[in-house]
């Protein structure tokens, strides 16, 4: 069954993504080296990080459930850097 999720970090930062496995355990295709950049050494060490479903749906076909994805990820602002780590769609100022 796929869903779209949404991933919040400690510091506040969102993922918006897309599962079409239903699997508990997928956190998305997030680029490590973005997060990273935000998170101390000791920041490291102890933190949690929290999983939303946002939409499911037992019968949407992959197309379907990916622009659901593209839909979250602009209401929520995920790709405008400030806010959170998606990196698609590319984030302009105009969307502000």
């Amino acid at each position: 069954m796929p869903n779209v999720y949404k991933i919040t970090y400690p510091n506040g930062k969102i993922y918006v993504g897309v599962d079409h496995l239903d699997q508990i355990t997928y956190f998305g295709s997030v680029d490590p080296k973005v997060v990273a950049e935000d998170f101390t050494s000791e920041d490291r060490r102890d933190f949690t990080v929290r999983k939303q479903l946002l939409w499911e749906s037992e019968e949407a076909t992959r197309e379907e459930a990916r622009a659901v994805e593209l839909e979250w990820i602009r209401r929520l602002g995920s790709n405008n850097p400030d806010v959170g780590y998606n990196r698609w769609p590319k984030w302009t100022a105009t969307q502000a």
